[in-house]
């Protein structure tokens, strides 16, 4: 199965241009839409360069210049008229998802798709406010896009069966593996992830071991790629906080985010996209 021949992201920050780019490399045309013209403008500057690193890796047999020609960013939500396939992947919030996703259903075909990237929203929440929930779907992509190997698909109590069998087609076109989760606070790798996370962020509050020495413990004992304070800072320690808040409010309080967590956050410690988290980050 091939992917969709048009599809549309909303949303093109880091996540956004990830799928974006995994989508273009497979072969798509691809529109982001932002929420204003300089937003736009640094969408696509941000998803050109990647895919430009792209083909300098000899990731893809393809020219940059034929890739580039099918990717184009817009603030208009009716440049995804034409799309098969509509992935959300505005920031984690509730109604900023509703809000897109709502305007995405009123331009695109009956029969077009809509999925959402969030990592911890009720699916079954956003599809309450879409007209055709049975064309709604779930699509956890992970940080780095391109070179990550997993993708979720969440399934709502309405979604389609014929539509969780594309988005396996889809997924595996893009040369990833998809899992198949039912709608659940956290679907699996959040949940997972979050609470070894969690502990992780305790551990260094409660003075058990420094960061590095946590991470080893998970990389070296277990085998872990990549340990869970520095996947933190990967992820993004405001998401992470987001995630957590939402598992505490859904799950109880083995998900209360830590006092360390939400003071480097209100510090604006986000991790490497900040330049700093539990790890000092360089621009290279």
């Amino acid at each position: 199965m091939s992917v969709p021949a048009r599809v549309g992201v909303i949303g093109g920050g880091r996540m956004g241009a990830g799928i974006a780019h995994a989508f273009v490399l497979a072969g798509a045309e691809v529109v982001v839409v932002e929420r204003d013209a300089e937003a736009a403008g640094a969408a696509s500057a941000r998803l050109l360069e990647s895919v430009r690193r792209s083909v300098e890796r000899g990731a893809t047999d393809r020219g940059f210049d034929g890739l580039a020609a099918a990717v184009r960013a817009d603030t208009d939500a009716a440049a995804l008229a034409g799309c098969a396939l509509v992935v959300e992947a505005v920031p984690e919030d509730r109604e900023l998802k509703i809000q897109a996703l709502g305007r995405a259903e009123l331009v695109v075909q009956d029969d077009a798709a809509l999925a959402t990237n969030t990592s911890s929203i009720s699916i079954d929440d956003l599809a309450s406010h879409l007209a055709r929930p049975d064309r709604f779907v779930g699509l956890h992509f992970f940080n780095p896009v391109p070179t990550s190997q997993l993708v979720e698909v969440v399934t709502g109590a309405a979604t389609a069966p014929a539509l969780v069998d594309d988005a396996r087609g889809w997924i595996e076109a893009l040369g990833k593996t998809a899992i198949v989760v039912r709608n659940s606070p956290g679907f699996a790798s959040s949940r997972l992830g979050v609470a070894l996370g969690l502990e992780a962020i305790r551990m260094l509050e409660e003075g058990v071991a420094s960061a590095p020495d946590i991470d080893a413990a998970m990389e070296l004992g277990y085998r872990h790629p990549v340990g869970p304070l520095r996947t933190t800072d990967l992820v993004g320690l405001d998401v992470r906080l987001g995630i957590a808040e939402e598992l505490h409010r859904t799950l109880g309080e083995r998900f209360a985010p830590p006092e360390l967590l939400r003071r480097l956050v209100a510090d604006g410690h986000l991790g490497r996209k900040s330049g700093r988290g539990f790890y000092e980050w360089s621009e290279k």
